[in-house]
């Protein structure tokens, strides 16, 4: 029985060539479309869980409340690893870690920059690191380093490297104790080497007396839970890990009120968000906006396949009469229709397959992921039998209905007519494809204008021809002669150091005090730019008042320079010569700059205080002379950077590359939603044509009667293209309010900085749709209405 389903589903696939083309076309774009998403979702949804101790795993974290806003942060005090160490059981392992760095890493005469972490030891076992070669406790000695297998290729080449010493930031020697497997690229924590944590304190002199300073909120520390061992508990004992070091502080027992806690691996990557002290969700908005899309993108292809079937069903009518009149029961006709959607599906399929794994390179590019199909996966293959199935069924089960319902002998004698109410299920269905496909246009078009406003931004500096380049021990002591030469060369304007680089802020402080400030703004959080000279001569910043700072005044060791936001929320009326306090030394503001961008342009801008401190340094920016090309520049600097930095590759970052990554996270979404909207259009537009193809077929000779008459070819191209028309203005009518309100709510998240949505969008969508729809259907209708009224009224 089921070999003559589909021999007759074979024949019928056949028989039809045009609309079994749309059908299949149409369902592989959508299943290839559902199959990428689904690819991307899991890598989201999988992410981290390659450690073994995935469900005991967490990172503490601290609110704490600063001018009236509560915030949650990673970043905590050095001495918190100790303290949960020695007085909690509660943990099974311990790790604290920095922020990771690119560092030096040098073995004979080759030099690499590789990103790495200090980190605790207790870390390798806590996250089950797979040690390929090597000690099972590798950062248990001071002096050791850990690599993963990559970076020991690129080091030793095929050469064993366990016991081989590579000398670190041109620091020290460390000895190769283990090599270890990569973290996969959805893994939180990711790194090319690991040292141990207790070296810090041996080679950095600013670590000493770390372990016993809790206002310094720099590092971050990850626990693992023993086994039964309650969360809520645990918050509870540790919630006041910090505050307890400040009883006999006002500011923070009263105000700031540190408050300790753990959060889980499981949601470390889709809910990292947190609003006034509550876990407000994060990247799993997108993760369910983007399902949602790809269920979207299957539902339409699944509707052109419903629409064809039924609108054929005059063509099939007399088939299911037939078969009714000799026996067959309605469950057997059911089952026929049903093995021929399932037998599309599976033909879609294959094409779908075939057009993800040409697809893959680019949707990787485009995400920054390393998405595979494993053909080899036996899941793979159960979950795409069972999206196929799905699919099939979804889009067979209201044709299959539809057809076995027809009355045998009404279709035998030839009264089986569909009429305007059999074509109303189409019609609405019809809707419901264009109000998707018009609700991403819109989505779209919104998301696109939000990234550009972000991006036409006035940022405040310069950042074109400026580079960063990361500071060394060697470059900070040799910096004037450094600064000379680069000079010299006349590749270079200008030169100063900083404590961060030029689109970023590594620091955030609290303590100062200004004229009239009440003690609770102590606890203002402001962000801290360090530097000596030239900063804004180097970085192209406007001075708004006052001067920079200056050889010839002495006094500038003590100065501050102020934005425009640090003096609107300081309330200073003429800042220039104020006293002002941080932590309770004297500062003189020396001047007041203009607002620049520096952490998320979609954000109101943070105040700023520029101080000036020779010793805090992080970054070298220089700026390159605008009369000569950038490539130029490079090329006759390298070589004085690589003679005063001997221990280190010359490396750089363009501030204007730095700043646009700022919007790789919007461009995502908006690129993603683009792809899905076009691909929306397109298998509806499909559907469409299959639609205007059977309707011109239908009223072939109402369109002769019509051409006898006099009617023109205008006119009857406008009688078979205003019901498209009429049901894409139907289906406006119902996206428009359902996208406005989706994007008000989307652009919540950027109400500091967000553009309006404007009528125009909806206009130019409904002008672009109906265009679109003439389009696809005038072809059949121009056809049709060309015809030759003899030869379609000839039997009659």
């Amino acid at each position: 029985m089921i070999r003559n389903y589909l021999k007759i589903a074979f024949r019928n696939l056949a028989k039809s060539k045009v609309y079994s083309f749309i059908n299949i076309a149409g369902l592989a774009v959508g299943m290839s479309v559902a199959i990428l998403i689904g690819l991307w979702i899991n890598d989201e949804v999988s992410a981290n869980k390659h450690h073994k101790n995935f469900e005991t795993l967490y990172q503490i974290k601290m609110h704490q409340t600063f001018d009236g806003r509560r915030g949650t942060q990673d970043a905590i005090p050095f001495a918190t690893g100790p303290e949960l160490k020695n007085k909690y059981p509660d943990f099974q392992g311990v790790a604290m870690c920095d922020w990771g760095s690119s560092r030096s890493l040098v073995v004979g005469n080759q030099k690499f920059l590789k990103k790495g972490h200090f980190i605790g030891e207790e870390a390798i076992d806590m996250f089950s690191f797979e040690i390929l070669d090597g000690d099972k406790k590798p950062l248990k000695e001071p002096y050791s380093i850990v690599l993963t297998k990559e970076t020991a290729e690129a080091l030793f080449g095929k050469n064993n490297p366990i016991g081989k010493t590579v000398k670190m930031d041109n620091l020290v020697d460390l000895k190769v104790t283990a090599v270890i497997a990569s973290q996969p690229k959805n893994a939180t924590l990711q790194f090319e080497y690991l040292i141990p944590w207790q070296l810090q304190q041996k080679i950095y002199d600013w670590m000493k007396g770390q372990e016993s300073n809790w206002g310094n909120n720099s590092y971050q520390a990850f626990v693992q839970l023993k086994d039964g061992v309650s969360p809520e508990k645990t918050n509870a004992k540790i919630k006041d890990l910090v505050i307890n070091h400040f009883r006999d502080n006002e500011l923070m027992v009263k105000t700031i009120k540190p408050e300790v806690f753990i959060h889980p691996m499981s949601k470390w990557r889709l809910y990292s968000n947190f609003t006034e002290g509550i876990n407000s969700g994060g990247f799993i908005k997108y993760v369910r906006l983007f399902g949602i899309f790809g269920l979207f993108i299957l539902i339409i292809a699944c509707i052109n396949f419903m629409n064809l079937s039924t609108a054929r069903s005059e063509k099939r009518a007399k088939e299911v009469g037939v078969r009714k009149a000799v026996g067959s029961g309605r469950k057997q006709l059911i089952t026929q229709f049903l093995s021929e959607s399932l037998l599309i599906s599976f033909v879609a399929l294959l094409f779908s397959v075939i057009l993800v794994a040409i697809a893959l390179p680019f949707f990787n590019s485009l995400t920054e992921k390393s998405l595979r199909m494993e053909f080899g996966n036996p899941v793979l293959w159960g979950i795409l039998l069972l999206f196929t199935l799905f699919t099939g069924l979804l889009a067979g089960s209201y044709p299959a209905l539809y057809l076995s319902s027809f009355n045998p002998v009404r279709i035998l004698k030839g009264v089986v007519h569909v009429g305007k109410n059999a074509s109303l299920p189409r019609q609405v269905l019809v809707v419901i494809q264009f109000s998707f496909s018009i609700v991403l246009m819109i989505g779209t078009i919104i998301i696109y204008q939000q990234i550009q406003h972000g991006k036409n931004r006035p940022i405040g500096f310069d950042n074109k021809s400026l580079i960063s380049v990361d500071a060394t021990k060697d470059l900070v002591d040799k910096f004037e002669p450094l600064r000379n030469e680069l000079l010299a060369t006349g590749m270079v304007s200008s030169i100063c150091k900083t404590n961060s680089p030029p689109s970023e802020i590594w620091s955030n402080n609290s303590g100062w005090e200004w004229k009239g400030s009440t003690p609770d703004e102590k606890g203002v959080i402001f962000s801290t730019i360090a530097t000596s000279y030239d900063y804004t001569k180097t970085l192209g910043i406007e001075l708004k008042a006052g001067r920079d700072f200056s050889t010839e005044f002495v006094s500038d060791s003590n100065g501050v320079i102020l934005n425009e936001a640090a003096v609107k929320r300081m309330k200073l009326k003429d800042p220039v010569g104020e006293i002002v306090k941080w932590n309770g030394k004297d500062r003189r503001v020396v001047g007041v700059m203009t607002d620049i961008m520096l952490d998320s342009p979609f954000r109101a801008t943070s105040p700023v205080t520029v101080v000036f401190e020779k010793d805090w340094v992080n970054c070298l920016n220089v700026r390159i002379n605008p009369n000569v090309s950038s490539s130029e520049a490079i090329q006759k600097i390298k070589p004085i950077f690589d003679r005063y930095n001997p221990g280190f590759p010359f490396d750089y970052k363009f501030a204007d590359a730095e700043y646009a990554k700022k919007f790789n996270y919007e461009e995502l979404i908006g690129n993603l939603s683009a792809i899905v909207s076009l691909l929306a259009i397109f298998i509806s537009c499909l559907g469409l044509f299959g639609l205007a193809s059977f309707m011109a077929e239908q009223r072939t000779k109402e369109i002769g009667i019509r051409k006898v008459l006099g009617a023109s070819v205008t006119t009857l191209w406008g009688l078979l293209s205003k019901d498209f028309v009429k049901l894409v203005v139907i289906s406006f009518v119902i996206a428009a309010p359902i996208a406005y309100y989706i994007m008000t709510i989307w652009l919540e998240d950027y109400k500091s900085y967000m553009i309006k949505i404007q009528l125009w969008v909806f206009a130019a969508v409904l002008v672009l749709l109906v265009a679109i729809t003439l389009l696809t259907v005038s072809y059949k209708a121009i056809r049709a209405a060309l015809l030759n009224p003899v030869k379609s009224l000839r039997s009659e």
